[in-house]
């Protein structure tokens, strides 16, 4: 999860490898750079992509929506990082609809304000990114993001390019994790597929605890746990397997060795390339078969 243990853990990782900076990444600000950081599948079809609003009862909620350029192909849902919809998240929604999926990648910041809400290079590291992030992380209450799921979900239903007999796929990175439970809870008869990458309090002692909506949720599910997250919580991925196993519903539930909270973001300061490859591969695994 984000927080200071977070900034201290990537601090000590970088100032180990003797890599201070953001992977250079601050040269390559717009999604056309990015785009150049992850690889392009062999099989990749031509895609269109948008910057679109979406009215909610809160307001409009800026997006980018990218499909394949022919044909209708299940939808997938992208919730961002505690760092927002950046570049960074365009270009993996790019690189996932030109392996077929009609993709909404949704700034879920958007009562605040428009994204990107960081200039490029920002990391947990720097206390102003975390005086900036904080107060609009708290912001996303449960209620709030099931709301928003109801609209982005219906968004995409009304789209030519999402195939409406096909299940709907789900992905959220650090705090995104929860919201793909939220989301699959509320509207299980149309997602099929979930994946949380490094995702954040999963499982807490709290009523609101995302675990516990497991018997409302009928997707299959990919959970790709950070090590020094796992460390933490030792016993997350334990509640998740228990809670899937008495759903009686396919989860893949996996602690990736080596990596840190973030690791999966092509922008992050501890991106893990060889491990978000892997991750990445496990989810298209995950979509092909639940949402055929």
């Amino acid at each position: 999860m984000c927080d200071e243990t977070t900034a201290r853990d990537e601090e000590k990782s970088l100032r180990e490898s003797g890599n201070l900076t953001r992977r250079g990444f601050g040269a390559l600000s717009v999604g056309t750079g990015v785009a150049m950081l992850l690889p392009r599948s062999a099989s990749a079809v031509d895609v269109t992509a948008r910057n679109v609003g979406i009215a909610t009862p809160d307001g409009t909620a800026d997006c980018h929506f990218v499909h394949p350029a022919s044909g209708a192909h299940p939808g997938v849902l992208i919730w961002p990082d505690a760092l927002g919809l950046r570049p960074a998240f365009e270009a993996m929604g790019r690189r996932l609809a030109e392996s077929g999926y009609s993709v909404l990648v949704v700034n879920p910041y958007y009562r605040k304000e428009k994204a990107p809400i960081l200039p490029a290079g920002a990391t947990f590291r720097d206390e102003a990114t975390r005086k900036k992030v904080f107060p609009l992380m708290r912001s996303l209450t449960p209620e709030v993001t099931v709301t928003d799921a109801r609209a982005f979900v219906g968004f995409l239903d009304a789209q030519k390019s999402v195939a409406k007999d096909r299940k709907m796929g789900t992905t959220g990175y650090c705090m995104g994790g929860s919201m793909t439970m939220r989301t699959a809870a509320a509207f299980p008869d149309r997602i099929g597929a979930g994946a949380s990458f490094h995702g954040g309090r999963l499982v807490t002692d709290r009523p609101s605890s995302p675990h516990l909506l497991v018997p409302k949720i009928r997707a299959h599910y990919l959970f790709a746990i950070a090590e020094n997250d796992d460390k933490k919580e030792p016993n997350a991925k334990t509640a998740l397997r228990q809670a899937f196993d008495t759903a009686k519903l396919p989860a893949e539930i996996e602690v990736y060795a080596g990596t840190l909270h973030g690791w999966c973001p092509p922008d992050s300061a501890v991106y893990h390339e060889a491990q978000a490859e892997r991750a990445w591969s496990r989810m298209l695994a995950l979509f092909k078969t639940a949402l055929a």
